[in-house]
C-alpha cells in the first residue's frame, strides 16, 4: 500500500478499512475517487464540501485585462495582436475578458492641466478603466530601442497620484523587425519595477512581423495559427499569475484580520 502511495496510485485506490485482508492488511479495491469512510456523518460531510465546492465554481470571477496598444496607426500590427488576444478568450479562454482600452484621446501630460486635482475628462475616464482592471495587457512596438511616445504618455497619467497601475500583474506583446519589438518590451520592463507592475515572464512573444510567411493582412490582423497559439499561451500565462496573485491577497486579508 505504501509502495502505490509512492506511485500516486493511492489516488485512484480506495481503502475499505472494515474489510481486512491477509495479514491485517487492509484490502484495496479499484475506485475512482479517494479512499472514503462510509457512516452517515462522512456522507453529510462529503455532501457538504461538494456544495461548497460548487458555489464556488459558481462565484468565480471573470479576470478584466485591460489591452493598450503603443501604435495609434489604423492597421497596427500589435493592435491585430490585441483583436486576436480578444478573440481568443471569447472563443476558448474561459475566466478571462479583455478589453481595448484606447490612449489616442489622451492629451500629453501637463500637470497644469490637473485643476483642484482633477484631471481632464479622457484622462480621468481612461484612470477609471485602469483602476478597474484585475490585468493588464501591453502590445508595445519597438521605436529607437524603447516603447512609443503615446504608451509612455499613458502610463504616466496613470501612475500620477494614487498610481492606478500598482501591484497588479501584466504581460507584453510585440511585433516588429528583427527582434520583434523585443527591446521595447525591455525597457518597460524597468519601467513597470517604478509603477509596481508585476510582469509575467514567460513565455515571451516578439513577432517579426516582416519576416516571410506572412504574420498580418493588410488591415494587421493576426493570420499566423502558429503565432496565435503562442499568444494563448501568453494569456494563460498572465490568467495563472493573476489568480494566484489574487489569492495570496485573501489569504495575507485573512491573516491581517
Amino acid at each position: 500500500y505504501r509502495r502505490l502511495q509512492q506511485l500516486g496510485g493511492a489516488k485512484e485506490w480506495a481503502v475499505q478499512r472494515k474489510d481486512a485482508g491477509p495479514a491485517g492488511l487492509p484490502r484495496l479495491h479499484r475506485s475512482g475517487i479517494q479512499a472514503q469512510e462510509s457512516s452517515p456523518n462522512s456522507i453529510i460531510r462529503g455532501r457538504e464540501r461538494g456544495e461548497m465546492e460548487g458555489a464556488g465554481l459558481a462565484m468565480k470571477p471573470v479576470i478584466k485585462v485591460a489591452a493598450l496598444c503603443g501604435s495609434l496607426r489604423r492597421a497596427s500590427f500589435n493592435r491585430g495582436l490585441i483583436r486576436s488576444a480578444i478573440q481568443l478568450c471569447d472563443e476558448s479562454i474561459e475566466g478571462m475578458k479583455i478589453e481595448y482600452v484606447d490612449i489616442a484621446p489622451l492629451p500629453f501630460l501637463n500637470t497644469d492641466l490637473e485643476v483642484d486635482g482633477k484631471f481632464p475628462a479622457p484622462v480621468e475616464a481612461f484612470r477609471q478603466r485602469i483602476r478597474g482592471a484585475d490585468a493588464f495587457l501591453f502590445a508595445s512596438p519597438e521605436y529607437n530601442y524603447s516603447f512609443t511616445g503615446p504608451l509612455k504618455n499613458a502610463i504616466d497619467w496613470a501612475s500620477r497620484a494614487p498610481n492606478a497601475w500598482a501591484d497588479k500583474p501584466a504581460a507584453i506583446v510585440s511585433a516588429g523587425g528583427n527582434f520583434g519589438g523585443g527591446r521595447s518590451q525591455y525597457h518597460l520592463r524597468q519601467v513597470g519595477v517604478f509603477l509596481d507592475l508585476h510582469f509575467i515572464n514567460k513565455p515571451e512573444l516578439f513577432v517579426q512581423a516582416f519576416q516571410p510567411p506572412s504574420k498580418f493582412d493588410s488591415d494587421g490582423n493576426l493570420i499566423d495559427p502558429e503565432i496565435r497559439e503562442r499568444l494563448k499561451q501568453v494569456l494563460l500565462s498572465l490568467q495563472a499569475f493573476t489568480l494566484r496573485l489574487q489569492n495570496q491577497c485573501v489569504i495575507l486579508r485573512k491573516l491581517g484580520g
